[in-house]
């Protein structure tokens, strides 16, 4: 049986009062391309008499939901490129294709990235047959556009081709360098590989002797590892972000932004592919295998940390209440997740910081793997996301069309009560 103890006191809202909530990246106000203005609304008319009422017409109106949907896309929505079968037919149940009638608002948070926003959305509403808007899609690099305005020089890493470049100067960055730039003005600086001609073509040759990187950004995951992290290395290592000093405290070098912390991740392979946590992990070790020091400088956005949850939670707020026509009243935020390092972990600690309810849900689709026993327990297990979609509506007194096969949902909740 499926749980039915859901009375939530708790609104949408962020208290700012609690220390906690300064963990991870403090990125709370969603930037400008989150804050469309709302359009417009008629007012009404004043009317001299009062006109009959048709209550049945009332009662047939379908009520907006006071709960939503968060979802990540690899493992849960796509996989290896390609979309996982229910994921259509779960967001079309979302849309209104349901008994009630009743559209359910979303939100997309994914740790992956590599290209502009619009660009991603654009990909996805192909792939899931729906309208899926930027105002509604946060990527790990996202928050990364409010510190455009903090750093002048920065080298960008990671993603195919120039794309990173073309979406950190379209978050306003100023001097955006890439690796290709630094292999192209100095030949000898990875000496293993050599840029095609593509990438020369691409690459913007420059004297950097007089150049400070002041920041090092990995927005998305490395092609080629070896030459970025040379070059990444170097860096961090260097009096101040100048390419080829060596600093002689090792803790003058600029610091180092990651996107996300995911060391695996769920592609069409049989096994899980190592992501940019590993990356990470990689660059860490040999600065302080090279320096005999711990690297102090490095941050990561992204799943699980409190900042992206608080950021998850502003731009919901303002796509119900801008977009969607819901008010801001969700009670409950069902997010659904395959990792159970990044999504449960960063959707129950949230839970815990803040009025509103979080409630992880874990699929069986993406990076978990069945049989397991995750380290960081969600709330509810199912098997894809479309029964996700039921278990949460189901839960939230929704009656849907579609029922949940047996078998396909194991609820925490349900296990604490037989207990």
């Amino acid at each position: 049986m499926l749980s039915a103890d859901v009375s939530f006191p708790r609104g949408l809202s962020v208290p700012e009062t609690k220390p906690d909530l300064d963990s991870g990246p403090t990125v709370i106000v969603p930037p400008a391309a989150y804050m469309a203005k709302t359009a417009p609304g008629s007012m009404a008319t004043p009317r001299n008499c009062l006109e009959p009422v048709d209550s049945a017409a009332i009662k047939a109106q379908p009520k907006a939901p006071n709960y939503a949907f968060a979802f990540d896309i690899d493992g849960v929505l796509i996989r290896g490129g390609e979309v996982i079968p229910e994921a259509v037919e779960a967001l079309r149940i979302l849309n209104g294709e349901n008994e009630q009638g009743i559209k359910v608002p979303y939100i997309f948070v994914t740790n992956g990235g590599g290209k502009p926003e619009e660009a991603r959305c654009a990909d996805l509403s192909r792939q899931l047959q729906v309208p899926v808007s930027p105002q509604q899609f946060i990527c790990g690099h996202t928050p990364m556009r409010e510190m455009a305005g903090t750093y002048n020089t920065v080298l960008v890493v990671g993603g195919v081709g120039e794309a990173c470049r073309v979406v950190a100067e379209g978050y306003g960055f100023k001097d955006v360098v890439t690796p290709g730039d630094l292999m192209k003005s100095i030949s000898s600086i990875t000496p293993f590989r050599t840029l095609t001609e593509e990438e020369l073509a691409n690459s913007r040759y420059r004297d950097f002797s007089d150049v400070t990187i002041d920041a090092v950004f990995v927005f998305a995951d490395s092609r080629h590892w070896g030459d970025d992290v040379q070059i990444i290395i170097d860096l961090l290592m260097s009096k101040n972000g100048r390419v080829g000093t060596r600093s002689e405290t090792f803790d003058e070098g600029p610091p180092i932004f990651f996107s996300h912390n995911d060391v695996l991740w769920k592609t069409n392979h049989t096994q899980n592919r190592l992501g940019m946590g590993a990356l990470r992990v990689m660059i860490e070790a040999l600065f302080e295998q090279s320096t005999g020091k711990k690297l102090s400088r490095a941050v990561s956005f992204g799943k699980p940390q409190v900042g992206t949850f608080k950021y998850a939670t502003s731009v919901l707020e303002r796509w119900c209440k801008d977009h969607s026509g819901f008010g801001t009243s969700a009670e409950t935020v069902y997010f659904v997740g395959d990792t159970p390092e990044s999504d449960i972990k960063g959707t129950n600690e949230f839970d815990n910081l803040v009025d509103e309810e979080w409630y992880s849900i874990l699929v069986k689709t993406g990076v978990y793997e069945a049989g397991t026993e995750p380290r960081h327990r969600p709330k509810a297990t199912v098997n894809t996301v479309l029964d996700a979609v039921i278990f949460g509506m189901e839960r939230s007194k929704i009656v849907m069309a579609p029922k949940l096969q047996e078998g396909s949902v194991s609820s925490t909740d349900e296990e604490e009560e037989e207990e």
